[in-house]
């Protein structure tokens, strides 16, 4: 019985070791921090970017998210694949341009079919706005690039 226990137990924990150390890999973190601290429930739930509060974090896959409130940390935890950003929290036009990893402005957002997209936002260059011309091709890159990029060897590409 304690074998077999072990055995379930290494099932569920290898991979998800594994998982996390991918994620961190691929994911746009600082300090292990996601989204810059910004809370990835607040995009859907109040419509805006909020600023996460350290006494509200929640950690998936080895990244913490910090929350804005109580009701949206449950959220997150409840429903984490619903809220967390496409592309690792990197800008979603870049994922599609190029396949590259650009840091993000976490103020400059879209919601699109219940999925969040990140962009990179410095003055001149707002790529949300270049991204909502071409929305169905780069996002169909975006997905494909994406792919390649979490199933590489390599990840620092």
């Amino acid at each position: 019985m304690k074998n077999v226990a072990l055995s379930i137990l290494f099932a569920f924990l290898i991979p998800g070791i594994f998982y996390a150390q991918e994620f961190k890999n691929h994911h746009n973190l600082s300090n292990g921090v996601a989204i810059h601290g910004y809370d990835p429930v607040a995009y859907f739930e109040q419509g805006k970017a909020l600023e996460g509060k350290k006494e509200f974090p929640v950690t998936l896959y080895g990244a913490v998210y910090h929350c804005s409130s109580a009701e949206n940390r449950k959220l997150l935890l409840k429903y984490p694949e619903k809220y967390l950003p496409r592309y690792g929290g990197w800008c979603a036009f870049a994922m599609g341009d190029n396949g590259k990893k650009v840091d993000i402005n976490p103020e400059t957002f879209k919601i699109s079919d219940g999925k969040l997209y990140l962009f990179y936002n410095r003055f001149p260059v707002n790529t949300m706005k270049s991204w909502n011309r071409n929305e169905m091709n780069l996002m169909r890159n975006a997905d494909r690039n994406w792919k390649k990029l979490i199933t590489s060897k390599n990840p620092d590409k």
